[in-house]
């Protein structure tokens, strides 16, 4: 019934895609000047007197930087935002944090529709490249936040708007071309207002680039485009957008033995692993050309909203996205028996391992609706919101060749060695609102109700050693959330406010959860209870804002320092964990061009009673049923810095324009451990833009502009991984084995940018 369902929900929105949107009612009914004009996604958005932690970027904010890197390295600048990058360059695979809190945790939204991967719960950049070009504005909501769409909605939010329809008719150029032969290019072109109902607009992007890392070169596009039908009190609008990547693999990170090494020998900064085949005759290592990750995936969206009257409006949404892809890689001396494959049979011997090539395929398919309600009078904003989603997709791979393999009755081009499908239902309501109990104070209510419902069927891609065949996957689990959230909002007077709030959300495991937890680990869904308390003072000149924030955490699943094959960074559950810290945030207008913002996060991120437990390999090299318990006490939790400040410094002179952006970053741990010899050092990383914009008839703007990132050289590293285990000795004793690695960020690198428009 169920695939039914999923068909003809499937079919719909092969007609109908829609996604929430709001719109200024005032400007539908304005005729006279043919203004339509897009407001922000109030449904799952908080507004001025929302008693949360956040911050907007708006458009401007967001092309100052917008050089070709991805959005992960513009929230840089916002509150206890870290960011990552694979290739070194802030381009391909890049992530980031927010107060510690990893990516699949952070719930993203773009229109209200969720971005976040049904399975994984994480977002991948490099999917949809150039995104930050198609932005109206965005807003990060940390901690909790207010009720949202999707999943991994668990500790903080990003809530990103697309670009707003243009009621006159553009056209636009945005090049960029520098270090590592980094080049982007972006062209948009937009109808205007077309029969007084119509409008339609475009953009077409291309980043290439080599890489920091070695061989780690992106070829990446991608597309945005939107159009319109729009009365004096309807809005119809469709988007699609999506993304084409071709990426080698730099996820392995630089070995510490390379990276730091203990003779006192030149570092190697660039070194890759990925793709290592051997070495040819002279002992030059050989690497393989076609290590790489290749993925498309396209979003449809098409949404109604309707101004029933002036107080109430109706959003009304169906999304559409379809993933499909798969990453090669080369591996050496692999047991042929765990890809289903017989010996390997030579003149006079028999090989059980070999070198071979190997593909991992998703194919996958996202759909659903959502839907929100706002109410808008007097004392009262009330919003009744929700939605449905469902997730179709298919894991499986394929060996596509083996070094020295002669049984050719045993072995066929795209051999096979493993399937399995996932299958998620997610649903949610929610009812949320302000009531304006006196003039200065007013209350705030959220509940949400979240049911999901998940299955994994099939083999997966690793070896079971003691059933002699692929891992069977045969997970059903079904999860019901209530998620209250309630706070005070109280306006002193015009330039001073005062904030408090409470609430609760919890967060189901993800597949990586359940595929790579051990034998006796069963990963438990997640409970947060999150108190904030702020003050905020705003005046022309000066803008300040202190955050106190505690996040008491049940079961947490934080990173545990390990990854998997292919670079996701792996979660254990911890039983009692918290994040506490205060956010100093404050903005000066020093003279009428030099202006300077920052914002400083000091927190303390423990696990209580933590027992660390670790792989053991006898002897003969199998994994011994005991694992070794290590006990820590309280300790750190990892990737979780005591502290991280930013700075930005803008300039603004007739034509000239600049920007000296700053980011420190403490000390962090790789693992749970606290272990000095397990941190990623603390770094200091400046940025420096310049830019002129010339005035000349005929166009609307002509820019030049230069980003010169890590302007100092900085030698620094904003992520890393370790694996450790135990191999036991004759005598019966245990001696630990560990490996770590580090993902070095480029020295200072240089990119100039051209903006036309017309």
């Amino acid at each position: 019934m169920k695939k039914v369902c999923f068909i003809i929900v499937w079919m719909n929105l092969c007609f109908t895609f829609l996604y929430s949107n709001d719109l200024d009612t005032d400007s539908l009914k304005n005729r006279n000047h043919h203004n339509l004009q897009e407001v922000e996604v109030v449904s799952t958005r908080a507004t001025a007197k929302t008693p949360v932690a956040y911050s907007n970027m708006n458009k401007e904010q967001l092309n100052e930087f917008n050089f070709g890197q991805d959005i992960p390295l513009l929230l840089t600048l916002t509150p206890s935002v870290i960011a990552t990058s694979d290739a070194g360059t802030g381009i391909g695979y890049t992530g980031f944090r927010i107060r510690g809190t990893d990516a699949n945790r952070i719930n993203i939204t773009s229109n209200g529709i969720p971005m976040n991967e049904a399975e994984s719960h994480g977002v991948f950049w490099v999917n949809i490249p150039d995104f930050a070009s198609s932005l109206q504005d965005l807003q990060i909501q940390r901690g909790v936040g207010t009720s949202t769409n999707g999943a991994g909605a668990f500790g903080a939010s990003v809530n990103m708007k697309t670009e707003n329809i243009s009621m006159q008719p553009f056209g636009e150029f945005n090049g960029s071309y520098g270090s590592f032969n980094t080049a982007k290019a972006t062209f948009k072109l937009g109808t205007g207002k077309i029969s007084e109902h119509w409008a339609f607009d475009g953009r077409l992007s291309s980043i290439i680039s080599d890489g920091f890392i070695d061989r780690a070169s992106v070829d990446l596009k991608s597309y945005f485009a939107q159009g319109a039908y729009f009365n004096d009190n309807t809005l119809i609008k469709f988007i699609t957008f999506g993304g084409k990547e071709k990426t080698y693999h730099a996820w392995d990170g630089v070995p510490d033995y390379i990276l730091f090494p203990a003779d006192g020998s030149k570092p190697d900064r660039t070194y890759n692993p990925s793709g290592y085949m051997g070495d040819d005759k002279k002992g030059n290592p050989l690497y393989y050309d076609n290590q790489t990750d290749n993925y498309n995936q396209t979003h449809y969206q098409l949404s109604l909203l309707q101004m029933l009257n002036p107080s109430l409006n109706l959003n009304v949404a169906l999304h559409y996205t379809r993933g499909l892809g798969y990453y090669e890689e080369y591996k050496t001396e692999r047991d042929l028996i765990q890809y289903g494959l017989k010996p390997v049979v030579l003149e006079d011997t028999t090989l059980t391992q070999s070198d071979l090539v190997r593909q991992k395929h998703l194919d996958n398919h996202f759909g659903g609706m959502i839907f929100s309600l706002d109410y808008k009078k007097d004392k009262w904003e009330v919003t009744l919101g929700g939605g449905g989603n469902y997730y179709d997709g298919k894991h499986f791979g394929y060996v596509t060749w083996i070094k020295n393999y002669i049984n050719d009755e045993d072995f066929y081009p795209e051999h096979e060695f493993y399937r399995s499908t996932g299958k998620k239902f997610d649903m949610n309501i929610y009812l949320k609102g302000n009531y304006q109990l006196t003039d200065p104070l007013s209350l705030f209510v959220d509940v949400q109700y979240r049911h999901i419902d998940y299955k994994i069927k099939g083999k997966n891609d690793k070896w079971d050693w003691q059933i002699q065949e692929m891992q069977n996957l045969n997970i059903h689990e079904n999860f019901n959330f209530f998620n209250p959230k309630a706070g005070l909002f109280y306006q002193l007077n015009p330039s001073n406010t005062l904030y408090g709030s409470f609430a609760v959300a919890q967060r189901e495991p993800n597949r990586n959860n359940y595929t790579e937890a051990t034998k006796d680990e069963f990963p438990k869904p997640e409970r947060l209870m999150d108190y904030e308390l702020g003050y905020k003072y705003n005046d022309r000149n000066f803008a300040a804002g202190v955050n106190l924030y505690f996040m008491q955490y049940k079961d947490q699943l934080v990173l545990n320092g390990k990854v998997n094959e292919i670079g996701e960074p792996l979660t254990s559950n911890v039983p009692d964990s918290y994040r506490m810290g205060i956010e100093l945030i404050f903005g000066a207008k020093i003279t009428p061009w030099l202006r300077w913002d920052g914002n400083v996060t000091l927190s303390r991120n423990k696990i209580k009673e933590y027992t660390e437990y670790v792989t053991v390999y006898a002897e003969d090299g199998s994994v011994e049923e005991e694992q070794q318990a290590d006990y820590y006490g309280t300790t750190d939790i990892a990737y979780s810095p005591d502290i991280i400040a930013n700075s930005l410094f803008s300039f603004q002179y007739k034509s000239w324009n600049a920007g000296l952006q700053s980011s420190y970053i403490g000390k962090q741990h790789l693992d749970n451990t606290g272990k000095d010899d397990r941190t990623i050092a603390a770094y200091f990383v400046n940025n420096l833009r310049l830019g002129y914009d010339f005035k000349l008839k005929g166009l609307k703007q002509l820019s030049l502009n230069l980003l010169i990132n890590n302007l100092f050289n900085e030698k620094y590293e904003t992520n890393g991984w370790v694996w450790s285990c135990y191999n036991r000795n004759e005598d019966g004793s245990l001696s630990p084995y560990v490996e770590k690695s580090y993902f070095p960020q480029a020295g200072t690198n240089v990119m100039a940018n051209i903006v036309v428009k017309f």
